[in-house]
């Protein structure tokens, strides 16, 4: 069996076929308004997206998921559901949710394609699709990696992705928005641990990420779903 590093390596990487690509959370929406136009911008809307969204929804959402691998079966179908109910109905974007529930599909099928486990049937057996931190989470947790670098690891893909999505849609090079990504990066470990210590009921305010994938739909030309 491959040791959890490379495992995590593996569903972290940009090259997993999640089609993360496709999506900016409203990015787009805002550069293309010009409130997002330089790199301090962007690290105002990373810094938002670090506090509101990865350490107050879904990193502990990861958390808890990964921790319902524990439960008995019966019990573990019921709790999942209502957490991915949850997560789900904390974005206000129907865009946003239709993303997040498209990625975790497409994560929890090529990961059980590729990895078999009767945890991931049995998730895709109750609902074909799952919001992407709790796939995120139940997949970790199925492939024996451990619960803060599930957590960890899921808040690296998402400020990756977005640091992608960035150097596609305004002028930031590649040294530039890999800087930007260091110094949330640098903020990781801390908001992880907090993120997986806190049982606390889910809250998620960010009316300026929220109104920008809103607004998504409704660009003239667009790079992006959401």
């Amino acid at each position: 069996m491959s040791e959890p590093l490379v495992v995590l390596l593996h569903l972290c990487d940009s090259l997993f076929p999640i089609g993360s690509f496709a999506h900016s959370d409203g990015l787009e929406d805002a550069t293309s308004r010009q409130r997002v136009a330089a790199s301090a911008d962007l690290r105002q809307w990373m810094d938002v997206a670090l506090t509101e969204t990865l350490r107050s929804v879904e990193a502990p959402a990861v958390s808890r998921a990964w921790r319902c691998a524990d439960l008995a079966p019966s019990d573990w179908r019921e709790v999942v559901a209502a957490l991915d109910d949850e997560v789900h109905a904390l974005r206000p974007s129907s865009a946003a949710r239709e993303a997040s529930r498209a990625m975790g599909a497409r994560l929890l099928k090529t990961w059980q394609q590729l990895r078999p486990d009767s945890s991931l049937a049995d998730l895709l057996s109750t609902r074909a699709r799952w919001t992407l931190p709790v796939a995120f989470g139940t997949v970790a947790a199925s492939s024996g990696i451990s619960e803060s670098s599930a957590v960890e690891g899921f808040m690296y893909t998402r400020m990756a992705a977005t640091i992608s999505a960035a150097m596609r849609l305004m002028p930031v090079g590649q040294q530039e928005g890999h800087l930007v990504l260091a110094d949330g990066l640098a903020r990781v470990p801390a908001l992880a641990a907090a993120a997986i210590g806190d049982r606390s009921p889910l809250t998620m305010f960010a009316p300026a990420l929220d109104i920008a994938a809103m607004n998504q739909q409704y660009g003239h030309s667009r790079l992006f779903r959401s």
